[in-house]
């Protein structure tokens, strides 16, 4: 599984090819600096980390007076370890909830049905994850544990449930 700031570079140069000052700017204007923070260095090291393993490749390209500039475009080999890893993405639950934020932004590239199929799949996911949670939740063990470990417990089914408020959302946008 590829690491988010690479899932989330693929997935812009994926939709078109772009060059490192190009995917900064897309990045500033989706305002993904207010839940995952990329600097621009990480956008740089990033791609070409991308580039050495192949899942990208960069044509420099000279436009008028200005400095050369590399314009990355997607390999097959890109294309297939992105998708594998949206899926994977869209299959997990993690509290770190930039993972599957990011696996939506891209959601797109996929047909509207197999959209439905993988976030239904993910909604049974989180049902299994409140479930289990939720089975923690009594009154002997809250009486067996510190009030701080209840309500942290509790803030655990919070997450879940926003989690399977938003997968509802985008579930009932697939198109």
């Amino acid at each position: 599984m590829l690491s988010k700031p690479a899932t989330m570079l693929l997935g812009l140069i994926y939709e078109k090819p772009l060059n490192a000052y190009e995917i900064i700017k897309r990045l500033n204007y989706m305002n993904v600096k207010w839940w995952f923070n990329i600097a621009d260095s990480t956008v740089y090291s990033t791609l070409k980390t991308l580039e050495k393993r192949g899942y990208i490749s960069g044509t420099i390209e000279k436009v008028g007076n200005m400095p050369d500039r590399t314009v990355y475009s997607i390999s097959d080999t890109g294309k297939n370890k992105f998708t594998d890893t949206l899926k994977a993405s869209v299959l997990q639950f993690s509290y770190d909830t930039n993972i599957f934020s990011i696996a939506a932004f891209f959601l797109g590239i996929f047909a509207p049905d197999e959209q439905q199929e993988l976030l239904g799949k993910r909604l049974e996911i989180l049902q299994k994850y409140r479930t289990g949670i939720e089975k923690q939740v009594n009154p002997l063990w809250e009486n067996e544990v510190s009030a701080v470990h209840v309500a942290n417990v509790k803030r655990m089914i919070d997450l879940v449930d926003a989690e399977i408020a938003g997968t509802k959302r985008l579930l009932a946008n697939c198109s």
